[in-house]
C-alpha cells in the first residue's frame, strides 16, 4: 500500500512541477522543459525532478540553475496545492533519455539510407 502511495504523490507532484513552471514563474532563463519524470522516496521526504530541457548547454545550465533558485517558491506551492504534512525536498535533474533516443534514431536512420545505398 505505501508503494501505491509514493507512486501516487510521485504522479502528482509531476503535474503540480509542470502546472507552476509554466505558470507561475516568470525567470527569462527559464526555457522549454518537459518534466519527464519524479522519484520520491518510500518517506516522501525527497523528490527527484526529471526534466527534458530543449536548447543548448548553457541554455540547459542556466534552466537548472533558475530552477535551483526557484525551490522553496516551488516547494511552498507544492504544499500549499498538494496539502501535504510535509512537502519533500526537491532536487531537478536533467533527463537526457529523449536526446539519447532522438540520437539513436537518427544513427538507424543513416545506417538504413547507406543499406539501401550499397
Amino acid at each position: 500500500m505505501a508503494k501505491f502511495r509514493v507512486g501516487r504523490v510521485g504522479e502528482q507532484i509531476k503535474k503540480e512541477i509542470s502546472s507552476l513552471i509554466q505558470t507561475e514563474l516568470k525567470d527569462p532563463r527559464i526555457g522549454f522543459i518537459t518534466v519527464t519524470g519524479v522519484d520520491v522516496t518510500g518517506d516522501l521526504s525527497q523528490a527527484r525532478v526529471y526534466l527534458s530541457i530543449l536548447g543548448s548547454d548553457e541554455q540547459k545550465e542556466a534552466t537548472l540553475h533558475a530552477l535551483g533558485r526557484a525551490k522553496g517558491f516551488l516547494r511552498t506551492e507544492l504544499g500549499h496545492r498538494m496539502r501535504l504534512r510535509h512537502t519533500p525536498e526537491i532536487e531537478f535533474r536533467f533527463d537526457s533519455s529523449i536526446a539519447y533516443g532522438s540520437h539513436i534514431e537518427a544513427l538507424l536512420q543513416e545506417i538504413n539510407r547507406e543499406s539501401r545505398n550499397a
